[in-house]
């Protein structure tokens, strides 16, 4: 089975990605492994101003240090109402990188004056695959739809509670992950990505 880097600590995002990969993939399986599953490295920082230029930073760093192909991406919310904000700067909007709950209030309140017909939003995500030799891939991915005024649900994480797609009547946290992954930006782009990756990787 080939192995190949997610360039990420979360746990929960490797688990997400495994499990769409594997459905997309079928019999070309690849096993994930994340950063902690690695010698250590210097993490760069996300310095781009797009999704594509961070998931590239990351992709290509982790390939440089440890030789594997390596996936990474970048992803966010895209608010209407606040000029595409938060975008690249979803995770850590709120001051603090990875503070869901916090990132989330702070959109709610800055929108909180906003009538429901201009709550317009999108998920965004773009996958970089950077391979041994140096040939580099990256897909998209977006979900449109728009933002309720307080949470619902459970599941999912980041901004998942308060963003119902357009044509569901749950929020992406009501959703099971089988459901997220059939509509969700991520789950989009990396079924673009498997495509890549049975044309990439030889079947191990």
């Amino acid at each position: 089975m080939n192995k190949v880097l997610l360039a990420t600590r979360n746990r929960k995002k490797l688990i997400e990605l495994q499990r769409i990969l594997d459905g997309a993939l079928g019999a070309h399986r690849i096993a994930l492994i994340g950063l902690d599953d690695v010698e250590a490295y210097p993490e760069l920082p996300e310095t781009g101003l797009t999704f594509g230029e961070n998931a590239l930073i990351k992709a290509r760093e982790g390939c440089r240090r440890t030789g594997l192909p390596t996936i990474a991406d970048d992803s966010g919310l895209a608010v209407e109402a606040l000029n595409g904000m938060p975008g690249v700067f979803s995770a850590r909007w709120a001051g603090q990188h990875g503070d869901d709950h916090a990132n989330l209030q702070l959109v709610l309140n800055q929108i909180a004056d906003v009538p429901d017909e201009h709550r317009g939003a999108s998920f965004v995500c773009t996958v970089a695959l950077a391979l041994p030799g140096g040939k580099e891939h990256l897909v998209d991915g977006r979900q449109a739809g728009r933002l309720l005024r307080e949470p619902h649900g459970d599941g999912g994480f980041g901004y998942d509670p308060i963003f119902r797609g357009d044509g569901q009547d749950r929020t992406n946290a009501e959703l099971t992950p089988a459901e997220k992954d059939a509509i969700s930006h991520r789950g989009k782009a990396l079924r673009e990505l498997a495509k890549l990756v049975a044309k990439v990787l030889p079947p191990a």
